[in-house]
């Protein structure tokens, strides 16, 4: 064990989490480290900047690049007058993008000092929704105002605007490879839009519930969404087939609130797909993405909404809370192999889940 580590396992604490009914992997007398807080106050938004920097923003209203193997922060970056929403990096350079209650996204660069770089201004909501274009041109922004924004990255104009009825837009996703947006809304509805002509091309069918959050597969061939909702009804995630707009393929059930955030995870040798979701019941949990079937659930016990999830690899990653800060969570496959891919019914998982770290 290095010396770092050692340094930060004699502050380390211990950390009970509850057996919940629905908890499928709980643990005792695990030790978790403790790094020194990324944020004081609720997290709401986590993204990975590179292999071991990882990117935050919450209601301190500071963008935090945090060295999550280290336990250390690396940069703060202070603009933004409200609480941060979202925050995103455009892969394989040292861009961050920050959007905020405040109505405006800033621009940072990690190799360009602590001020921002570029601002977007435009509308008149909180900006809940950013993402990039695959060449890092193009930057699309959707908000609760209503419009749905895209800017040229290197000139900060707006090139693009367009305003829907009751388009509360939640979550915002760049489809990879492709010239295609899609957009989640308080409208219970899913939009696809061509960010050549700025038009939606298709319109799934409405959910019985507010959609929260999207992603999209690696290949571009699938978007998987999630609902709000309370004593489980809602609270689901959905897979749909993008080549087949409108197609749903599984729901993912079993949380007992909102479904905040989901994601495909990467794939691990061997395995099939997996989506991971987090709610604000306290849990995460994953799930096989063609059967959905739920491998593993993990609570956190007292951590509140777990509201953002960002993948490292396929055996971690990183969860923001809002009681609880970051949480570094580790997947075993080990006995998911074991088993076999299928596992038992009613969520008895075989994956083996488990906080290691907290900051």
């Amino acid at each position: 064990m290095g010396k770092l580590q050692s340094k930060f396992r004699k502050r380390s604490e211990l950390y009970r989490a509850s057996q919940g009914e629905k908890a499928d992997n709980t643990y005792y007398d695990s030790q978790i480290l403790q790094y020194e807080p990324a944020h004081h106050g609720s997290i709401n938004t986590v993204t990975h900047l590179s292999p071991d920097l990882c990117v935050s923003g919450g209601s301190d209203q500071v963008v935090v690049v945090y060295d999550w193997k280290q336990g250390q922060v690396c940069q703060s970056f202070q603009g933004h007058n409200r609480e941060v929403t979202k925050v995103l990096c455009y892969p394989g350079s040292t861009w961050i993008f920050s959007a905020s209650r405040d109505k405006t996204v800033l621009m940072w660069d990690l190799n360009q000092g602590d001020e921002p770089i570029q601002e977007f201004c435009g509308h008149e909501l909180v900006v809940n929704g950013i993402a990039i274009s695959p060449d890092g041109r193009k930057l699309c922004t959707g908000s609760r105002d209503n419009w749905m924004c895209l800017w040229d990255i290197e000139s900060a104009k707006c090139e693009h605007r367009h305003n829907i009825s009751r388009n509360l837009v939640t979550h915002v996703c760049w489809v990879p490879a492709s010239f295609s947006v899609v957009q989640t809304s308080e409208d219970k509805t899913i939009r696809v839009w061509d960010s050549r002509t700025w038009q939606v091309t298709n319109t799934f069918p409405a959910k019985q519930y507010i959609q929260t959050h999207c992603d999209v597969s690696p290949n571009g061939h699938y978007l998987v969404s999630s609902s709000n909702g309370f004593g489980g009804q809602g609270c689901e995630a959905t897979l749909w087939d993008l080549r087949q707009p409108g197609c749903k393929v599984v729901e993912y059930r079993g949380h007992l609130q909102t479904t905040a955030c989901c994601i495909f995870l990467p794939a691990f040798p061997g395995g099939s797909g997996q989506i991971a979701t987090s709610s604000h019941d306290s849990s995460v949990k994953i799930w096989d993405q063609n059967t959905a079937v739920c491998l593993g659930t993990l609570s956190l016990d007292g951590a509140g909404p777990l509201v953002s999830l960002a993948p490292n690899d396929s055996t971690s990653l990183l969860c923001a809370s809002f009681n609880a800060g970051l949480q570094h969570i580790q997947v075993d496959h080990g006995s998911f192999q074991a088993q076999g891919s299928v596992a038992g019914s009613g969520g008895s998982g075989s994956l083996d889940m488990r906080v290691v770290a907290r900051f």
